[in-house]
């Protein structure tokens, strides 16, 4: 279902808006199959490294790598990789089955090529009987799971995540958090997800990137970030108090 690569490399990242420091220094590398959650409180600079990691934003200073090659400067739509936004972004005018097939009709694939990558897509993705509907008949559940389908069939490389559950009531949030788990574990899509909440990152990644104001201040597994003794205050306070203040459901999230 999706391309690979080996690694994509962040190195000395830096953006600034006039004399406000949006990211600084920020170095990281993600293996083909990864999911990492960037987390941390609004304002830390994430939603700004996740644009200028799939081209939406350039940076002010520091290179992205894919493999050896320098993406810094290239395009989005060259880079190989999707994004499934906060709102869904999908067109209200465009059927369920249009919307999930309009990436690719732009890259002038074959009408029979695309009905078979959409219609295997929306089947994983348990959507395959409402292909003729319309966003605003679609449930949020269900317009989520369309964002993400439209972002698989490209057969991306990487799929970034913006807040992808913030929309959503607790019910269907942990529902789709438990497919989004298995489609990325079943299928070794690598993904990056941005996000603020605590719970998610440590449910579904194998790996937490922690920020604070435009810094990263911790790179680790959720379990060994938990466990380790050498944290910072920030860490403390915004990981293991609230850990312990949740009580035993996530001493459990942790060890599984």
């Amino acid at each position: 279902m999706t391309d690979t690569f080996d690694t994509l490399r962040i190195e000395n990242i830096e953006k600034t808006y006039g004399k406000q420091k949006v990211l600084e220094n920020i170095n990281f590398s993600v293996r083909d199959g990864e999911f990492i959650a960037i987390l941390g409180p609004s304002g830390c600079g994430k939603t700004t490294l996740m644009r200028i990691i799939i081209g939406l934003e350039e940076p002010s200073a520091g290179k992205l790598f894919l493999d050896n090659d320098d993406i810094t400067n290239l395009p989005p739509d060259k880079r190989g990789f999707s994004i499934v936004f906060q709102d869904y972004a999908l067109f209200p005018h465009m059927t369920l089955y249009d919307n999930v097939a309009y990436g690719l009709k732009l890259r002038k694939v074959s009408s029979a090529q695309i009905r078979e990558q959409v219609m295997s897509t929306l089947s994983t993705l348990r959507l395959e009987n409402a292909i003729k509907k319309y966003p605003s008949q679609l449930s949020g559940g269900m317009q989520q799971r369309a964002s993400i389908a439209r972002a698989l069939v490209l057969n991306t490389k990487l799929l970034l995540l913006d807040e992808p559950f913030s929309a959503l009531d607790a019910l269907v949030k942990v529902d789709l958090s438990d497919e989004l788990r298995d489609l990325q574990k079943q299928f070794g899509i690598t993904m990056i997800m941005v996000t603020h909440d605590l719970e998610e990152a440590f449910l579904l990644s194998s790996r937490v990137i922690l920020m604070e104001k435009a810094s990263i201040v911790a790179d680790d597994s959720p379990v060994d970030l938990y466990k380790n003794e050498s944290r910072n205050e920030f860490v403390q306070s915004f990981i293991i108090d609230q850990i312990n203040k949740r009580g035993q459901y996530m001493q459990n999230l942790i060890k599984t």
